[in-house]
């Protein structure tokens, strides 16, 4: 038995003893921060901590008999290896037969038994579910505890990483338009208050960035913007005075991370704030109890979802200068393998990284490098460590998931590299999800088309073959932000609503996938720019531009099975990503760059 199982075991044991000693028959503890993050800071991995599976997304519930970690189907076989022999269930959410969490407790408790969650990290709209749905069957849903903290020695410290400003030319955007633009939204919406708690509302909103959580170039803040100022609130001494006072020119305060409570107390009662209850957490709204709500998203999700000419211009430098370096970075794998050199999983991370890092604007990744060989590649978000990674050899399908933050913009990149001959079976799969890719890169449709409904433009070259994948197709990408933004998503699990309808301007994933689970996985990934298509009786029509520039892998293409119109785009895109690429390569790269750019 590891000592990681033994450790998530004994942390189980002394949770469920304070659990008892408290009155308390169970305990949710979801993955999320105040700020509502997706990759959190390591004060806040709660999850991760408690039950060894270190992946992005999950919630582990506890009782004094049963400890089940739901999480969706990209994590179902990491979650599997990690949770072994720690006694917690692995409940495969969005499975036909698999309860959520809510129906889960609703069907084992008991009337009368109090089940705590942490309300600091529980969005307001999930929080107002919970509570209809505990009430329902006598449940008490107890939310001013943290179980968690009582059993955590040496939780570590919040982060205290700088903050600094993104200033142009990157920025192409003044901090007092942004303010403008959210206010005369908050005018719209008849609120005299907005609360921002999202960390890259405020980096966007400010043009701020920071290093607090891990490949996002965010700090940990809140803010409150009213009619004649801003608050920004950050723990002392991670903004320099010479920054505050730019900041004071624009109508920013700042105040003390642990203000916000007090300052919301402080509202004249009855005053209206602006809140999206997806994007709060219940436990900072007790402060707010005399206020009347507004509810609406966030106004700064849609203004930083669009980029504008001079955001999307830089971003097409951006994919020059990423494209460059995993040009480098294949030419030297391919290379390397030749000559019969050990290349590992971990060895891809390192030199991709090292690659980007040589490339101006570089800050840092985008994202946990995915690299997956053979059975890796099927589990969609595989991360190799030194205890658990592969060696690149012999036959099979090498899948690189990566990214860079810019300060030019955001990547997101994933191919499928052959090792050795690829198999009939593999080069089947690869044609599949190429013509899926494929399928969505040339589509046209009419402005205000949910973002939803373009999922099964991908999917259907797989559906008509009885194929499919578990992931979304497509998540917006920030602009030298998360690499994860909303609102549009290209996925069968979006809700179509009007906020998430695709518009020019939003910079998108297309990355359809298909995975053999134990043999190999295949994704590949660019990203996409909405822009303006034409004009006619039907209305105005948009398009994707691809701006991502490196070669698809064609050595594991079934030419054959390609029609016209899509050897016709994939020559074009090779086309592409030669004439802006070649002139910055020399040496083995642009030799690899040419022959991989070859025509069909």
């Amino acid at each position: 038995m590891s000592s990681d199982t033994v450790s998530a075991m004994q942390r189980l044991q002394a949770l469920r003893a304070h659990l008892h000693a408290v009155g308390l028959q169970a305990c949710l503890i979801p993955t999320a921060d105040p700020h509502l993050s997706e990759y959190l800071p390591d004060h806040w991995a709660a999850r991760a901590w408690l039950s060894g599976f270190d992946g992005s997304a999950g919630s582990l519930l506890v009782t004094a008999r049963f400890a089940g970690l739901w999480t969706d189907s990209r994590y179902w076989v990491q979650a599997q290896q990690q949770l072994q022999g720690t006694g917690i269930v692995l409940m495969r959410a969005g499975a036909p037969d698999v309860p959520d969490t809510l129906a889960w407790v609703q069907r084992h408790l008991q009337a009368g038994d109090r089940l705590a969650m942490d309300g600091r990290v529980l969005d307001h709209a999930a929080a107002v579910r919970w509570r209809a749905g505990l009430r329902a069957c006598s449940i008490e849903l107890v939310l001013d505890q943290d179980p968690v903290a009582a059993v955590w020695s040496g939780r570590p410290a919040l982060p205290t990483a700088p903050v600094y400003e993104h200033r142009p030319p990157h920025a192409c955007r003044t901090r007092a338009a942004n303010l403008a633009a959210v206010r005369e939204a908050m005018g719209v919406a008849g609120a005299r208050w907005h609360l921002i708690s999202t960390l890259d509302d405020i980096a966007w909103l400010l043009n701020l960035r920071g290093a607090d959580v891990e490949y996002n170039p965010v700090f940990l803040a809140h803010a409150l913007i009213g009619p004649d100022d801003t608050r920004l609130y950050v723990a002392p001494g991670k903004i320099a005075p010479e920054l505050a006072s730019r900041l004071a020119v624009d109508g920013v305060v700042l105040r003390d991370y642990g203000a916000l409570g007090q300052d919301l107390a402080a509202l004249p009662s009855g005053q209206s704030l602006l809140i999206d209850p997806a994007r709060v957490t219940e436990g900072t709204l007790v402060a707010a109890q005399g206020l009347r709500l507004i509810e609406a998203m966030n106004p700064s999700q849609l203004f930083k979802a669009i980029k504008n000419s001079a955001e999307a211009a830089h971003i097409r430098d951006t994919m020059v200068q990423d494209g460059v370096a995993l040009c480098e970075f294949l030419a030297w794998f391919e290379a390397a393998l030749a000559a019969g050199q050990t290349v590992t999983e971990l060895d891809v991370d390192a030199r991709i990284t090292e690659a980007r890092s040589r490339r101006p604007g570089f800050v840092s990744p985008s994202f946990a490098t995915i690299a997956g060989f053979n059975a890796n590649g099927a589990m969609p978000h595989y991360r190799a460590t030194r205890q658990a990674h592969a060696r690149i050899q012999g036959q099979g399908l090498l899948l690189i998931d990566s990214g860079g933050q810019y300060l030019g913009g955001t990547t997101d990149i994933t191919r499928v590299v052959p090792v050795g001959e690829p198999t009939t079976a593999q080069r089947s799969d690869y044609t599949r999800v190429l013509q899926a890719h494929i399928a969505l890169a040339r589509s046209v449709f009419p402005v205000g088309t949910p973002a939803a409904v373009l999922d099964a433009v991908a999917r259907m070259p797989l559906w008509r073959h009885g194929l499919d994948y578990g992931h979304g197709t497509g998540h917006g990408v920030g602009y030298f932000l998360n690499v994860h933004e909303g609102p549009q998503s290209i996925s069968v699990r979006a809700h179509a609503r009007a906020h998430q309808d695709m518009q020019a301007g939003m910079l998108t994933s297309n990355e359809p996938g298909l995975y053999r689970d134990g043999q190999w996985g295949i994704r590949i990934e660019n990203l996409v720019l909405a822009v303006a298509a034409e004009q006619n009786e039907s209305g105005p029509f948009l398009a994707f531009e691809t701006v991502t520039l490196c070669p698809i892998d064609t050595r594991c293409i079934l030419r054959d099975r390609l029609a016209p119109e899509e050897r016709g785009w994939l020559d074009a895109y090779h086309q592409q990503v030669r004439s802006r690429l070649l002139p910055h390569l020399d040496g083995a790269a642009r030799a690899w760059l040419l022959a991989r750019t070859e025509r069909l």
